[in-house]
């Protein structure tokens, strides 16, 4: 069994503690939120999604052996929900990226804004605001799997054997696909960029 932080919380938790599990998602919840955001590109979507991937985890906890750590478990359904979430989102209407006008970022914009009334320098966190929301749409452009890998690398900061069990592909394969994804995203930064 793999040295693991979490495995004390899911042994108890796999003998019926869900209190246990509470922990867990405590300690994970906002690297699953981050993930499915960066996946989704929407925050109430990916709200929906973290959720739904914590009931899935919590029903097949028992299943959990130990072979990978669990947070590398967890995040592949998160991965796996969010994916899920797009393809299902792509049969209904297709997917955008959400605007700074959508209904789906009022939560998001509720705290820049209230970040905003608190700042020195308010020209400053604008510029910021809209650098974030160019990176978002660019990320959400790229290809499922480029996106993947620089979610996980870059913007979570796994290290390229976390990157392998997630998403269960070869280290050559995540090398490629990273250095790829982030050439796409720099055409795509001086596209929208140079567009502005």
């Amino acid at each position: 069994m793999i040295d693991d932080a979490d495995m004390e919380f899911v042994l108890t938790c796999q003998k019926g503690d869900s209190a246990a599990f509470e922990i867990l998602v405590e300690r994970h919840q906002k690297k699953m939120l981050n993930i499915a955001y960066r996946i989704t590109g929407n925050y109430d979507e990916a709200c929906d999604v973290t959720q739904e991937a914590f009931i899935a985890a919590y029903k097949s906890i028992k299943k959990f052996k130990g072979e990978a750590r669990f947070s590398t478990w967890l995040y592949r359904i998160a991965i796996n929900y969010s994916k899920n979430h797009l393809k299902r989102m792509a049969k209904t209407a297709g997917r955008e990226v959400a605007g700074a006008d959508e209904p789906g970022q009022m939560k998001k914009e509720a705290g820049f804004y209230q970040h905003f009334r608190n700042t020195a320098n308010p020209g400053e966190l604008v510029e910021q605001h809209e650098r974030e929301a160019y990176v978002q749409k660019c990320i959400a452009s790229l290809p499922e799997e480029y996106r993947e890998v620089l979610v996980l690398r870059d913007i979570q900061g796994f290290s390229y054997e976390d990157i392998c069990h997630v998403l269960k592909i070869p280290d050559g394969t995540v090398k490629s696909r990273l250095s790829r994804a982030r050439s796409a995203l720099k055409d795509c930064l001086k596209n929208v960029i140079g567009d502005l």
